[in-house]
């Protein structure tokens, strides 16, 4: 039997459940998952059955349930502290934490007009204003650490941390909306998108069933 259980959404919708997900197979712990479908009448009185929030991802580890993201993280990070998910140097961790903490948190316009979509292709769709704002802050970010933190690796601070599995969501939607990236963050993107535990949840997620219908416009 596992030692832990992450109980998460759609995987073609849910961003935070992928999020979380990502961050326990990075630890390289092993885990079941179990995977609640959303919006249908039955979804909240599941999900509040594993989550105290009514929201996913929660992960349950014994008597310890954790019902956030970030948490998990941070929570993974203490438990393995071998794996490194945070960054060594506490400089270069406090930034870690800032920009993830800041996607946590942030960039509502492209949350609501740039939803998750991994199985499907809207070149351009729902790039208003709001969300080209949200999208120049974020490929900033992006620059920022890989230039003062990512030498010696692909990711935004080398080595793969969480704040790599907060922003994996965000390149998928740049890759769904064919979002036009400079170089760096184009680069970025890619090796993101390379992750093969990125690519074991998109499989997973093209042969899902079902079909939120407002995330398909």
């Amino acid at each position: 039997m596992a030692e832990f259980t992450i109980y998460i959404g759609n995987k073609n919708y849910s961003s935070w459940s992928l999020r979380g997900w990502l961050m326990l197979k990075q630890a390289g712990a092993p885990f079941a998952e179990v995977l609640i479908p959303l919006r249908d009448a039955t979804t909240r009185s599941e999900i509040m059955r594993h989550s105290p929030s009514g929201r996913v991802p929660a992960l349950r580890h014994g008597d310890v349930t954790v019902w956030d993201s970030l948490a998990i993280g941070e929570y993974l990070a203490e438990i393995f502290p071998e794996r490194r998910l945070w960054p060594e140097d506490p400089r270069t961790r406090a930034m870690a934490r800032a920009v993830s903490a800041e996607m946590h948190s942030g960039f509502s316009a492209l949350r609501s007009h740039l939803p998750m979509n991994m199985r499907s292709s809207f070149p351009n769709r729902g790039v208003t204003p709001e969300a080209q704002a949200d999208i120049n802050r974020i490929t900033a970010a992006w620059r920022d650490c890989r230039k003062r933190f990512g030498e010696g690796g692909a990711f935004l601070f080398g080595d793969w941390t969480i704040a790599d599995a907060m922003f994996a969501p965000v390149v998928s939607r740049f890759r769904t909306y064919k979002i036009e990236l400079d170089e760096e963050a184009q680069r970025y993107g890619e090796a993101v998108w390379a992750l093969p535990a990125l690519q074991e949840w998109l499989a997973a997620a093209r042969n899902e069933p079902m079909i939120i219908e407002d995330s398909e416009f």
